[in-house]
């Protein structure tokens, strides 16, 4: 017997959609003013999925096929003589009008089905796609997920108007490899590039090309992502290669693949996931032309699986580590690609925070340690080794040099010498040729992640130079303990404790070697230094929020014990 329906869920899309639609629908003929072609193929579909759908308020509503058409209007006007989309940072991109061409697609299977009601606008949508299809078909892409959106939108034009030169350049984008890593991983380590590009582009090539394989990945990278959802219901980020490295990410976008695999498969821990997802309400308008195109969307979800306490997960790629009770939610991270590359750049991993703990409504969102080495900005760990079962060590050496004078067969008598990047700043000096003084700082960083919390071993050594350790934790309490010393920073000597509500995390510092640590009057040395790549263009990535530091004057040997403490949940 088929699975029922889900009956709250289909109305809640439905509604979803409405809520964009039905202003649009309002006012159909208005020229849309200031809307990217992507924000334009978007409504299109809306419209017309509304118009198809009974729970839609726009059912049969001639005025949502009138606002169709006035977007398709302007989507058509903003197509240049390639097909490709004007507009954006990329010039006439492939992949950037392949996030189009697939709403295009899509609304053109939704409109073909409606009846003649729908001609012209099914008539449009053709128009459009066609013009498109010759540059799709020989264009290139610029990051790894654009392989797969443009692969999709290649996919999704054959289904609607078959060609086989369309399969066949999807099928060259898919012999280099699906990039997903043994963890389950794509290769940006990005909630928000899988849950907008490579999920659901890798689930439409399965669905076409008949490829288990493609599917398989996409259960692969949701399994692991069940590892990476936050209590706060997010999604860990600190790991992304990509700008969401430095920002939340909502669970929310993944609920249509959590919610589709949890059908297809009976996971029960996808279902769980699903119902997260969905825990906040449903806003996504698209979701309604979704489970027209999808109707396994709609069936009831399977129940969901009971989560299990304490719960461990150490990603080895990322080099990152996670552990969840019902007390804390802890995370340790060692995995940035600075270190090996020496230089802050989008498509790599640059986050500086090591370690972030969740107790209920209080959060300290970040953990950082910068150094006033060189200049060279803040621990970042090279390397991250598992200790034991809950254990890590994290480390990085930064080693700057001193240059000496050229030997004789080196030098020139106009004095112009080739203009070299030595790791840390670019002068006409030749470097490679030059013998070297060395000067290193090595800093290691033990965690032994608790039920309740973590402990910290921090051990800074090299020359005498200033540091900061500095916690962030995020708005809504006051840290009770520890000195303002302004600019929403406080000074922490001993112990503290930042309580929001009846939720609370306890921070206590000792020194087992170095000078004492630094008091408030001491604001030079409590401070995050971002480093020279952020400042030489006067930037930063220093975090907002309640900040605490701790500092002095290295080498030192510091430990930290972080514990959650949170009311007994009610039997």
């Amino acid at each position: 017997m088929p699975t029922p329906l889900d009956h709250e869920f289909v109305r809640a899309v439905a509604g979803a959609a409405d809520r964009l639609a039905a202003p649009l629908a309002a006012d159909p003929g208005e020229e849309p003013a200031g809307v990217t072609h992507r924000a334009l193929a978007r409504r299109v579909k809306t419209l017309v999925a509304a118009y198809r759908s009974t729970d839609s308020a726009l059912h049969g509503s001639e005025q949502a096929v009138t606002a169709a058409a006035t977007h398709l209007r302007a989507l058509r006007a903003a197509q240049t003589p390639t097909g490709l989309f004007a507009g954006g940072d990329n010039v006439q991109s492939p992949p950037d009008s392949a996030f189009t061409v697939n709403d295009v697609c899509d609304a053109h299977v939704l409109a073909a089905g409606a009846g003649p009601e729908l001609h012209d606008v099914t008539a449009a949508l053709a128009e459009i796609a066609g013009a498109a299809r010759g540059s799709l078909l020989t264009g290139g892409v610029h990051t790894p997920n654009h392989r797969w959106e443009l692969s999709a939108a290649l996919a999704r034009l054959h289904r609607s108007f078959p060609d086989d030169r369309l399969l066949d350049r999807a099928e060259a984008w898919l012999a280099e490899g699906v990039d997903i890593d043994a963890e389950g991983l794509y290769s940006e380590r990005s909630a928000n590039y899988a849950a907008h590009v490579s999920n659901p582009s890798l689930l439409l090539l399965a669905e076409v090309l008949g490829r288990a394989d493609l599917l398989d990945a996409v259960e692969r990278n949701l399994a692991t992502t069940l590892d990476l959802i936050r209590p706060d219901g997010t999604v860990e980020t600190v790991h992304s290669r990509r700008q969401d490295q430095n920002h939340p990410f909502p669970l929310a976008p993944y609920l249509p693949h959590y919610r589709l695999l949890a059908i297809r498969t009976g996971r029960g821990d996808f279902g769980r996931a699903a119902r997260l997802a969905a825990a906040g309400g449903i806003d996504e308008p698209d979701l309604l032309a979704q489970t027209l195109l999808t109707p396994d969307l709609c069936r009831v979800l399977p129940a969901p699986a009971v989560e299990t306490l304490p719960r461990d997960r150490y990603l080895t790629t990322a080099r990152l580590a996670a552990r969840a009770s019902a007390t804390a939610h802890t995370v340790v991270y060692g995995g940035s690609d600075v270190p090996a590359h020496r230089r802050i750049r989008s498509g790599l991993a640059c986050n500086p925070t090591f370690l972030r703990l969740f107790a209920g409504d209080a959060v300290l969102d970040a953990v950082r340690l910068s150094r006033g080495f060189f200049d060279l900005g803040p621990f970042r760990a090279a390397d991250m080794h598992r200790l034991a079962d809950h254990r890590y060590r994290l480390s990085e050496t930064l080693t700057a040099a001193y240059y000496q004078p050229l030997p004789p067969d080196r030098r020139r008598d106009d004095g112009v010498y080739r203009l070299v990047d030595d790791g840390r700043f670019s002068a006409a000096m030749a470097f490679p040729d030059r013998p070297r003084d060395e000067v290193s700082h090595t800093t290691r960083v033990e965690v032994d992640l608790r039920e309740d919390g973590a402990d910290l071993r921090i051990d800074i050594s090299g020359p005498r130079v200033p540091w900061a350790l500095e916690l962030t934790f995020r708005p809504g309490g006051v840290p009770e303990g520890a000195v303002p010393i302004g600019d929403g920073r406080w000074c922490l000597t001993t112990a503290m404790t930042y309580r929001v509500g009846h939720d609370e995390i306890r921070v206590e510092a000792a020194v087992e070697a170095g000078e004492p640590l630094a008091g408030p009057d001491r604001s030079d040395v409590l401070r995050y230094d971002p480093g020279q790549d952020w400042t030489v263009v006067g930037g930063t990535d220093a975090t907002t929020g309640n900040r605490v530091c701790i500092g002095g004057l290295g080498p030192h040997t510091l430990t930290l014990a972080l514990r959650a403490r949170r009311p007994a949940p009610v039997v």
